[in-house]
C-alpha cells in the first residue's frame, strides 16, 4: 500500500514549518549524479509550488544534463548557525518541457525580484538565460 500523505505533509508541525521555509527562503542545494556517478551539488534559486520544487536551469548546465540521465537527485535547504535546522529531501527530478518559463510564473518572479532587480537581470533575460524547467518531486525527507 502506497502512503498518499504529501511530502512535506501540511497537516502536521513540522511539514507546516518546512513548507514555511520552502516559501520564504531564496537558497537550496541541489545535488545532482553525472552519469559517471560524480555528485554535484549547486545553489538553485526556487520556488514550491503543488507538491513540487521547481527550479530553472541555464542550457547545458552539468546538473541539467545529471537530471536527464539520473532522476535521484537531494536537496537541502540552508541549516542555521550552528548547523541546526537540517532539512534534507531525497527526491525525483524530472525536466518538463511543457512548463512556462519563469518570466510566465508570477509566484517565482515575485520571491526573486529583489535579487534580479540587483543584478539587473528582467524577468525575460533570466528565462532566456535559464530556459530549461525541473520539477522536483521530494520522496523523502529528513529533519534534524
Amino acid at each position: 500500500m502506497t502512503d498518499a500523505r504529501p511530502i512535506p505533509d501540511p497537516a502536521t508541525e513540522a511539514g507546516a514549518q518546512v513548507i514555511e521555509r520552502l516559501e520564504r527562503e531564496l537558497i537550496a542545494w541541489l545535488t545532482t549524479v553525472s552519469p559517471a556517478g560524480q555528485p554535484q551539488s549547486s545553489p538553485i534559486w526556487f520556488l514550491w509550488a503543488d507538491g513540487d520544487i521547481l527550479m530553472y536551469s541555464r542550457l547545458g548546465a552539468p546538473r541539467t544534463r545529471n537530471v536527464a540521465a539520473q532522476p535521484r537527485v537531494s536537496l537541502n535547504l540552508n541549516t542555521d548557525g550552528d548547523g541546526d535546522e537540517v532539512v534534507t529531501f531525497e527526491a525525483e527530478a524530472r525536466i518538463d518541457p511543457d512548463a512556462p518559463p519563469a518570466s510566465a510564473v508570477p509566484g517565482f518572479i515575485a520571491k526573486y525580484r529583489r535579487l534580479l532587480d540587483e543584478y539587473g537581470w528582467s524577468a525575460e533575460k533570466f528565462s532566456a538565460d535559464y530556459p530549461t524547467t525541473i520539477r522536483i518531486r521530494p520522496t523523502r525527507l529528513r529533519l534534524a
